[in-house]
């Protein structure tokens, strides 16, 4: 374990200089100075000419515990970043043009004698029972009914069966952790990094050069630099490791709209396009809009041209085109350089995993956090679970691309008969053959996410658990019936998703 010197009180604080501000910067200065106080003094760098990327973010449940644990009201969260809740996230025409479902933040029905109810539904659906599985979630059954509740802590199963996230304004998050971190003793000092000194010995990082002139020393430098990657990149020129080849989409022409008129839906929509897709993000203030596509089979134009023709509202700008690489660094810790963020590697936001991979690498780095001297095995333990996690993610997101019977365009094509990791293979296969999903117990997502997916993109196993045989037919049927009633029952009892914001805000204004 480390953070050894600093944890035990033993010499000066750890000097950490963060390269970058934006969500990763001040989220990773947020963490320490509310985690390590006196253990590490922070010094912040950013260029407010430089900008961030944010075009705003949909979430996943794991933030509500990153702001619960810095001691930050959520009724003032999400007053200053204009949220709204997200119980979980459409897709549309993936599979097949046509089709539709909800990968929930919850779990579907209830496991019995240790067997996932997805086995007992299985053997209904083969034998005829009607119902999509998607009416056994009680968060899809909230979310298309535009209804919104916290789960309660003392409820039973069903009331405490889901989780929830937050969709907001990524412009704003960035300046409520910085008057956060900034009141914790946090120094940020503006200007561009115009050199990087190192240590003639050991080859570590050991101060930045700004602009004015202005030197500044650290023990442990965090490369929060976004795409530039100006340290594990520019300075340490660690590896890229290309994954373009399973995930082709390259580019995302952004475009923010008025707020429709209506309910604000409590869930983030990716509907599938020619050449990639595109999202629908309902924030209070507006709704954020983008087509994340491929340039190799879309022009920038023409994908401009397809997102102004599909939103829903007036457009309040034009469209903005971001280009990015899906892959990651070979090596996320290098020396005395920790990446974290975009310099650490993209994910495309399908299934918004962006502020949740950095929340992930801020959790391991505060885990392993070094003395003033940075312990090797530390750094590979860092890396080996920083590479675990981005794996899994990538994988995750290929299947949404690789489970389609699309054949409409050459991009839907190329993803449908691709070759795909070794790892996402077999675990395909187990679940053709099982109904089976791979466990694993770190990360991030679980059985009812491979389930949502899978079903939702018409992969249907043949085959189940022979434990969920054991019920007859009359009496499975029955309790699905009963089950599906008692969930639509629960969700007419929430108030509108709208009314809960409302009370929300009223509560943040007071």
């Amino acid at each position: 374990m480390a953070n050894k010197g600093a944890a035990t009180g033993q010499g000066a604080p750890v000097r950490v200089v963060i390269v970058g501000g934006g969500t990763a910067g001040w989220m990773t200065a947020a963490a320490i100075a509310r985690f390590l106080p006196g253990q590490a003094s922070v010094d912040l760098v950013e260029s407010e000419a430089i900008g961030i990327v944010g075009v705003g973010e949909a979430t996943l449940p794991h933030l509500r515990a990153f702001i619960q644990r810095l001691g930050i009201d959520e009724a003032e969260f999400m007053r200053a970043t204009s949220a709204t809740f997200k119980l979980g996230i459409e897709f549309r025409d993936f599979g097949a043009i046509g089709d539709g479902y909800i990968h929930p933040f919850g779990a579907y029905g209830v496991d019995l004698a240790d067997v996932g109810f997805h086995h007992y539904w299985l053997r209904a659906h083969h034998a005829g029972h009607s119902r999509p599985i998607d009416e056994y979630s009680l968060p899809i059954a909230a979310a298309h009914a535009a209804r919104f509740r916290r789960p309660p802590e003392d409820g039973d199963f069903l009331d405490t069966s889901f989780g929830y996230a937050y969709q907001f304004d990524a412009t704003r998050m960035a300046p409520l952790l910085r008057s956060y971190s900034e009141a914790r003793g946090v120094r940020r000092t503006e200007g561009r990094i115009v050199s990087v000194e190192r240590d003639g010995e050991s080859g570590d990082v050991c101060a930045v050069t700004l602009e004015n002139g202005e030197r500044i020393e650290g023990d442990l430098f965090i490369d929060c630099s976004g795409f530039r990657a100006l340290l594990i990149g520019g300075e340490l020129d660690e590896h890229w490791e290309d994954w373009s080849h399973w995930l082709p989409c390259d580019r995302a022409a952004a475009l923010p709209c008025e707020a429709a008129d209506g309910p604000i839906a409590p869930y983030t929509r990716a509907t599938a396009m020619a050449a990639g897709w595109r999202w629908r993000i309902p924030l209070r203030h507006r709704v954020g809009n983008g087509y994340v596509f491929s340039s190799a089979h879309c022009s920038e134009d023409e994908a401009c041209s397809a997102i102004l023709g599909a939103v829903e509202g007036t457009p309040l700008a034009d469209p903005r085109v971001l280009r990015f690489r899906a892959g990651r660094r070979r090596r996320a810790w290098v020396r005395n350089v920790v990446a974290i963020g975009l310099a650490a590697g993209f994910l495309e936001p399908l299934e918004s995993t962006s502020i949740h991979l950095v929340q992930m690498a801020i959790t391991r780095l505060i885990e392993l956090f070094p003395g003033r001297r940075v312990e090797a095995a530390d750094r590979d333990e860092f890396n080996a679970l920083i590479d675990l996690e981005y794996d899994r993610v990538r994988d995750f997101l290929i299947l949404h691309y690789h489970a389609t019977r699309r054949d409409d365009s050459d991009f839907w094509n190329h993803v449908r008969t691709m070759d795909v990791p070794e790892a996402l293979e077999r675990k395909m296969a187990l679940w053709r053959e099982s109904a089976r999903v791979e466990a694993y117990h770190e990360g991030l997502f679980l059985e009812p996410s491979w389930v949502a997916v899978y079903l939702g993109q018409g992969i249907v196993p043949n085959a189940w658990d022979p434990r969920a045989n054991n019920p007859d037919d009359a009496t499975l049927n029955r309790s699905l019936d009963d089950l599906a009633s008692e969930i639509d029952a629960r969700v007419a009892a929430m108030p509108l998703h709208d009314r809960t914001l409302a009370t929300i805000a009223a509560r943040a204004a007071a």
